[in-house]
């Protein structure tokens, strides 16, 4: 855990300011690479993950932009109403579960709302390597995208692509930029579940293979959970069998009996709490496994997912 100040906050758009962050101790931060994020445990006792926007090789500051959604679970409207320049927060060391393929030919980037957040870090990362690459940056209306500024101002302005719904003239022809898939031309998409299932969506119509297929996350979309039923877990350390009722979590259900899993976004979303499965098939509900790693059915996300057998065996 690392204890930072916000040394700023600044409107960024509608709905969207961005924290800077440094080391209460004012040491160097650690290194982070384009695509990584950080946990921030806020006020209210939440932990949510958000990506880091500076370029990665700045040391002295994190930088954070967050949307302050109406379907927020919580965490960022704690961060808009309570969370101002010289408040103290602490956050995690980075980590990257949506990092850069370096190798590759050519990279498209999308980034949909305050999706743009870690593919600006991308862009900026693939520029000073001299890498061929495009941005392509959708929000609804032009008040609503961030760092445009920057963006407009960067030394890769020539290849940014904004596309706003409010002007129909720069609509995102999505089929004709996925045009020309190849094995070492990469994409990497950010936002809206349903921008993003659109992108990605587009690209499997096009050919592009699932190795070249980028994703991460903010939240996931909600889960009828009116036809969940019980099942067990075994802890294969001990042999205990705990029964997880339909209206209970893994995660809740072992946690009362004095197990506990690290958890983060509760969702399905960062990996945190990724468990090994000996015995049985999970039912998967995360967004962190790709459906090749789902369908090997060795490993779940017990915050979200369930079982579809009976009893699953798990690796604790």
């Amino acid at each position: 855990m690392i204890e930072v100040v916000v040394t700023s906050r600044r409107v960024e758009a509608l709905d969207i300011c961005s924290y800077e962050l440094a080391r209460v101790d004012g040491a160097p931060l650690p290194p982070f690479s384009a695509g990584a994020h950080i946990d921030v445990h806020l006020p209210d006792g939440l932990t949510r993950q958000y990506s880091l926007c500076n370029h990665p090789e700045e040391r002295h500051r994190y930088l954070i932009g967050v949307l302050n959604d109406p379907a927020s679970r919580g965490g960022s409207r704690s961060l808009h109403e309570q969370v101002h320049e010289g408040a103290r927060l602490t956050i995690s060391e980075p980590r990257n579960l949506f990092p850069l393929v370096h190798e590759a030919r050519r990279s498209l980037l999308f980034a949909g709302g305050i999706g743009i957040t870690p593919i600006l870090c991308m862009a900026e990362r693939l520029a000073q390597g001299g890498a061929d690459f495009q941005l392509h940056y959708c929000a609804r209306a032009s008040e609503r995208a961030a760092f445009v500024q920057r963006l407009k101002d960067s030394s890769f302005a020539e290849r940014v692509f904004l596309h706003f719904d409010e002007q129909p003239d720069t609509a995102l022809n999505t089929a004709q930029v996925l045009a020309a898939p190849a094995d070492d031309v990469h994409l990497y998409v950010c936002g809206p579940g349903g921008f993003m299932q659109h992108v990605l969506d587009s690209a499997r119509a096009q050919g592009w293979q699932e190795d070249c297929l980028h994703r991460e996350y903010f939240s996931a979309a909600p889960v009828d959970n009116s036809l969940d039923g019980s099942f067990s877990v075994r802890i294969a350390s001990s042999g205990q069998v705990y029964e997880v009722p339909a209206d209970k979590s893994v995660v809740q259900v072992l946690e009362h009996h004095g197990i506990e899993i690290a958890v983060s976004c509760e969702q399905g979303i960062c990996g945190t709490c990724l468990t090994r499965v000996l015995e049985g098939i999970p039912e998967h509900r995360d967004l962190f496994l790709t459906e090749q790693e789902q369908a090997l059915n060795d490993q779940f996300t017990p915050c979200c997912s369930r079982a579809k057998t009976a009893l699953l065996v798990l690796d604790i």
